[in-house]
């Protein structure tokens, strides 16, 4: 099959690993990390303007590396071509390699913040996106340092761990590792960053065979969504995630 694929950056190494390894012909576009800062109806836009350029004639379908994310597939619409997802609220579903190992690690471990190599690499939202997203509309996204100086450093602490600090509820640092990596140096990062917040570690061993399958086209109905032309993709409060439902 020849593919075409929209992903976030997040997953760049370990979808680069998939398309080598994939017996499909797949044109590669990724999409900056930062739009999931800016809000689901802009990302929709954003997504739904990349996917209306794709050539019509040129694949058989267009894959997502995408979960739901706070709804920014949500009313995604396939025009030309066959789009396929994954059925997933986020990214570390894609990580864990099904919903149900990532519910069950959720649900037996509460206050975990996921760390991958995608998202030491390239997860500072910075430029125009940064403009625009959420936490730099209400100042979440300056440091303390630009606190101090903009507030004094009495005032800037009560801002900083009043609006700036998205930690509060975390104690744990999970780093699941995809085997994209070269060596052990994102993991071990992350483990230094556990310890100097006082935090636990865990070094996760992640899965790519929901990647995987997702470039290779083993689009089982369980595990991926398939939206026909005409059709957009709309979100469910269920085990299912995401459907498809006709336009018009």
């Amino acid at each position: 099959m020849n593919l075409k694929l929209i992903s976030c950056e997040i997953f760049y190494r370990e979808m680069c690993a998939a398309v080598a390894r994939s017996p499909n012909r797949v044109d590669v576009e990724f999409l900056p990390k930062g739009l999931h800062d800016i809000g689901s109806a802009e990302m929709r836009a954003t997504v739904q303007e990349t996917l209306d350029k794709v050539d019509g004639d040129s694949y058989e379908a267009v894959v997502f590396g995408y979960g739901l994310c706070n709804n920014g597939l949500h009313h995604i619409e396939s025009r030309s071509l066959p789009i396929v997802l994954p059925r997933a609220h986020d990214c570390i579903t894609l990580f864990f390699g099904s919903k149900e190992k990532y519910l069950d690690y959720f649900q037996n471990n509460l206050g975990v913040y996921f760390k991958t190599t995608g998202w030491i690499e390239r997860g500072k939202t910075e430029g125009d996106l940064r403009q625009l997203s959420i936490p730099h509309a209400i100042g979440m996204d300056q440091s303390y340092e630009e606190l101090v100086e903009q507030y004094g450093e009495d005032n800037a602490q009560y801002i900083y761990e009043t609006l700036c600090d998205t930690t509060p509820h975390y104690s744990k640092y999970a780093y699941i590792g995809m085997g994209s990596a070269p060596d052990a140096r994102y993991g071990e990062q992350v483990r230094a960053e556990a310890e100097e917040k006082g935090w636990e570690f865990e070094w996760i061993r992640g899965d790519c065979s929901l990647i995987q399958r997702l470039i290779d086209g083993d689009w089982n109905e369980k595990d991926f969504l398939v939206v026909p032309p005409g059709w957009r993709v709309v979100a469910k409060h269920d085990e299912g995630v995401v459907a498809a439902e006709k336009i018009g």
